[in-house]
């Protein structure tokens, strides 16, 4: 028997107009990376689910690392270079890449601040991992 080549389940594409990923140029592309495009509308809810489901730092730097395997993109979560006074000056940037859609773009950081407002120890170890709280020096 012979075995069919796995095609890779891909996102569907959104409606003309409503985002700028960049599909198509993807799809031309020989070799392409297509991780991002991979990302379908129910593994982002289960990215999403993932993401409320974070109580440490730790787990939320592993969820990281499996973004960044997965889809071949970084999330960003730093202290902004201005004072961080609230919540707010903590940056959340998924990483822009073509054939990830807008709407994960937003809704990914959306997310991850939600945690971070649930949890606010996780928000003291970033700022603790990034030294705002450690001494120089030591």
């Amino acid at each position: 028997m012979l075995q069919q080549a796995q095609i890779p389940i891909l996102r569907t594409e959104c409606p003309p107009g409503a985002c700028v990923c960049g599909r198509e140029i993807l799809l031309a592309e020989p070799g392409a990376d297509l991780r991002p495009l991979r990302l379908t509308r129910m593994e982002e809810d289960r990215l999403l689910e993932r993401i409320d489901r974070v109580t440490t730092y730790e787990e939320l730097r592993t969820l990281q690392a499996r973004v960044r395997a997965n889809l071949g993109v970084e999330l960003r979560i730093v202290p902004g270079p201005n004072e961080v006074r609230t919540l707010r000056g903590i940056l959340i940037v998924l990483e822009d890449r073509p054939g990830l859609c807008k709407k994960v773009r937003q809704s990914v950081p959306a997310a991850v601040r939600k945690v971070l407002d649930r949890h606010p120890e996780i928000t003291y170890a970033i700022l603790d991992a990034h030294d705002l709280f450690g001494l120089e020096g030591h």
